[in-house]
This record gives structure tokens, C-alpha cells and sequence, in this order.
């Protein structure tokens, strides 16, 4: 008896963790349409899509928001990470994945005011929800809230300072700017400025040819069979305090990708350099100026 409550209770806890993504259908078809019947369901359900990114081959997502991720997100100190959600069709071997980020992990992850479920019933209302994906046992949703990869790893409130402005109306149009120019290679994929509270979020993508590359890093990190394409696109925060941030990418990939391993194949070995150089890139785009100082790789 003390066995079988033993595992009751285990199976109880696991089931209650949460992951990073929920997989909505699985199936052949045509891409595109694919992806104009996605939008099409998100638009019906009250979401509003402010982006799309094509990373590479047989990848597209789109980003949406809502006035429950809005108004989460004002009331949050840096609710903007939170204020959209991103929803990815993948074609892996003529299976068309649609997917879409967890709101409530998410939620978790970024220390917002609310745990965003109102968001994870419309989304699973609006593209269905065949299973969650991303870790094999998932976290506790209080494990979320103080996340870090391990020992000496960035926790959620130790973001990069990528640069500083005199105010945060100089900083909009400085990072704007940068981005127009293409700047460490990085250019705009949407931007959202949340009502009421002077926080600007920008969706970037990364192209520059060295470690901060999407498809470089997503080639390493998303190689199961289920793919995490909502990975992307990586963001930068306009504060209302003149500066800019980016999550670092030892927390930014990790939170992602919780069960990768440190060393082998498919490792964050494997993109050892990529957070220096993701972190240089991103303050070039935000307007931002490098240092003199000798390139270094950032330890995992």
C-alpha cells in the first residue's frame, strides 16, 4: 500500500509540472496553408498576431497578443517578455507541427503578476492541445519563479545590460534606429509597446554568421522529434528607465531547453560561445556600443 501511494503521489506531482510547449496537431498537409488556417484560428480567438519569422526552411511563427497578455504584462515590473506568446508551424520530415509556447510556464519562468491561464485556455481553444513537450518530467511552477540551469548560472532577474540611454523616448529611438541599420546583424521581427507604461519589447531575429545565428543555435539545441521552433524569435526590453535588456542566453535558451545536457552531442557545449556572442550582437542593435576588450566565451 505504501508503494502504490508512493507512486500515486509521484505520478500526482509530475503530472502538476509544468513544460515549455504544447504541441497542437501533428499532420500532413500543405505549409502555407498550414500557416494562413493557424492565423486565421488565432485572429477568431481575440488574439492579435504582430509578427511572423521564417528562421529557416519549413519554419514559421507567428507572434501573437491579447489584452489579458497586455494587461498582465503592465502590471508585472518587467512584464514585457510576457506580453506575447509565440506560435510556430515546423515541418519535419512532411509532418506539419503546430505549436505554441506554454503561457503558464512562461508566466512562471518571467516572474509575471498573473499565471496567464486565461491565455493557455484560449490558446487551446483556438488550435487544440495534443500534448505538453520540452522536458521529460517538466518543473514545479515555484521551481519556475527562481529558475536557474545550475550553480552560477544567471537566474531570470540577472538580464544583460545591453545599453543606456538619457530616457526611455531616446533609448525607443536609438534601438529603432540600430535595427534599421541591421546592426550586429539583428533586425526587427515585431515590436510591442505595452499601453500605459513606458516598456517596448522588439522580437529580433539573429543572422550575423557567428555563434549569435538562430539557425546555428537551433541546428545544436532543437533536434527531438518534436521541434521547439517558439524557441524564437529572442527579444530585447526598452525599460522605462532609459536602459536596454535581453535575458541572458545562459537563462533565455535554458528555460527553453531545460533537459539538454552540459557536454555531447546536441549540448550547450555545443554553443559555448554563443551567449557572448548573442549578448554583443543584441547591444550593437540597441543602439549600444562593444568594448574594448578581448573576446571571451561565456562558461556554461
Amino acid at each position: 500500500m505504501l508503494i502504490l501511494f508512493l507512486l500515486l503521489n509521484t505520478s500526482m506531482v509530475q503530472a502538476e509540472n509544468l513544460k515549455p510547449f504544447f504541441l497542437a496537431s501533428s499532420a500532413s498537409g500543405d505549409f502555407s496553408q498550414i500557416v494562413a488556417d493557424t492565423k486565421s484560428k488565432l485572429s477568431a480567438s481575440g488574439f492579435e498576431v504582430i509578427g511572423e519569422y521564417a528562421p529557416y526552411d519549413g519554419a514559421n511563427i507567428i507572434i501573437v497578443t491579447n489584452d489579458d497578455l497586455k494587461n498582465n504584462a503592465k502590471a508585472t515590473e518587467f512584464g514585457g517578455y510576457g506580453a506575447v506568446q509565440r506560435v510556430a508551424v515546423t515541418d519535419v520530415n512532411g509532418a506539419i507541427q503546430v505549436s505554441y509556447t506554454n503561457p503558464v510556464y512562461m508566466a512562471g519562468s518571467y516572474r509575471m503578476a498573473g499565471n496567464l491561464e486565461e491565455v493557455a485556455t484560449a490558446l487551446k481553444a483556438a488550435l487544440g492541445e495534443e500534448r505538453a513537450y520540452g522536458s521529460k518530467k517538466g518543473l514545479p511552477e515555484k521551481d519556475l519563479k527562481g529558475y536557474h540551469y545550475m550553480f552560477g548560472m544567471p537566474y531570470f532577474d540577472e538580464p544583460d545590460v545591453l545599453s543606456k540611454h538619457g530616457s526611455y523616448d531616446a533609448a525607443v529611438k536609438n534601438v529603432t534606429a540600430a535595427l534599421a541599420e541591421k546592426k550586429g546583424g539583428v533586425s526587427k521581427v515585431y515590436q510591442l509597446e505595452l499601453p500605459g507604461k513606458q516598456q517596448t519589447v522588439i522580437g529580433v531575429a539573429m543572422t550575423e554568421k557567428n555563434m549569435s545565428n538562430d539557425t546555428t543555435i537551433m541546428k545544436e539545441v532543437d533536434f527531438k522529434d518534436i521541434r521547439a521552433t517558439a524557441h524564437l524569435p529572442y527579444e530585447m526590453l526598452i525599460h522605462e528607465d532609459g536602459k536596454v535588456y535581453a535575458l541572458s542566453a545562459k537563462f533565455r535558451i535554458a528555460i527553453n531547453f531545460p533537459d539538454l545536457s552540459m557536454a555531447g552531442d546536441h549540448s550547450f557545449m555545443g554553443i559555448m560561445a554563443s551567449p557572448d556572442a548573442i549578448k554583443k550582437a543584441l547591444s550593437l542593435a540597441s543602439g549600444g556600443k562593444l568594448k574594448a576588450e578581448a573576446a571571451g566565451d561565456f562558461d556554461f
